[in-house]
């Protein structure tokens, strides 16, 4: 992604960036899905994981990133070098669970997840917000930021559900990151399910899929 000087000196560049909707109405939702698309696609791309999760009364809402990436460098690259993307991203996440929360969604119903840019923004965005969340599902991502960062993450998860599944072939997401991230949230409180597939790049498979239908489920049987 070639980000302009311009856009990179902006405070919040995914200020003003819609929210794309599919599934039942939030007032009618017994569980909400909010979808992080990956870097170089749309909101329109993820979306479709709402047909293949395949969860009855469910609402997806996936955000849809300025210039089609939610940050312009690496995910393990110094965060400031990512700024202020980053935190912007980071912001509409949180705006979007806010507005899900307002409609009398309870966290505990809510699931975050994301493939790729989108899985580690996901992940970054749940280990800084962390409580109890309907579950995360992350389809080859990480938490962001350089080896040397102190993962010293306030709040506890409280048992909250978490799949993270990356391919032993991924040439974006290392292997060790994602153990990294299992073994953060595990110590925050998080039942994490870890999965290293062989042979894998970097892409979904069914039995990812089937792990997040699992998360998606149990979050809608809480209603």
């Amino acid at each position: 992604m070639n980000v302009s000087t311009q856009n990179k000196s902006q405070a919040d560049p995914h200020a003003g960036q819609p929210v794309l909707t599919q599934g039942v109405a939030l007032a009618d939702a017994k569980a909400v899905v909010i979808l992080a698309h990956g870097r170089g696609a749309d909101a329109t791309d993820i979306l479709p994981l709402g047909h293949e999760f395949n969860v009855p009364d469910v609402a997806y809402l996936a955000p849809d990133a300025a210039q089609n990436a939610w940050y312009p460098d690496r995910f393990m690259e110094p965060t400031e070098k990512n700024e202020p993307w980053l935190s912007s991203a980071l912001s509409f996440l949180d705006r979007v669970v806010a507005q899900v929360v307002d409609a009398g969604i309870p966290r505990e119903r809510i699931v975050l997840g994301g493939f790729s840019q989108g899985a580690c923004l996901t992940l970054e965005y749940a280990a800084r917000n962390a409580q109890r969340f309907g579950g995360v599902i992350a389809f080859a991502g990480g938490i962001i930021g350089p080896d040397s960062l102190p993962r010293d993450y306030p709040g506890s998860f409280d048992g909250t559900p978490v799949f993270i599944g990356v391919g032993d072939q991924d040439h974006h997401i290392p292997v060790a990151r994602s153990q990294l991230s299992a073994e953060v949230y595990t110590r925050m409180g998080a039942k994490v399910d870890l999965r290293v597939y062989a042979g894998l790049p970097h892409t979904i498979i069914a039995d990812q899929v089937n792990a997040g239908r699992a998360i998606i489920s149990a979050a809608a049987a809480l209603s």
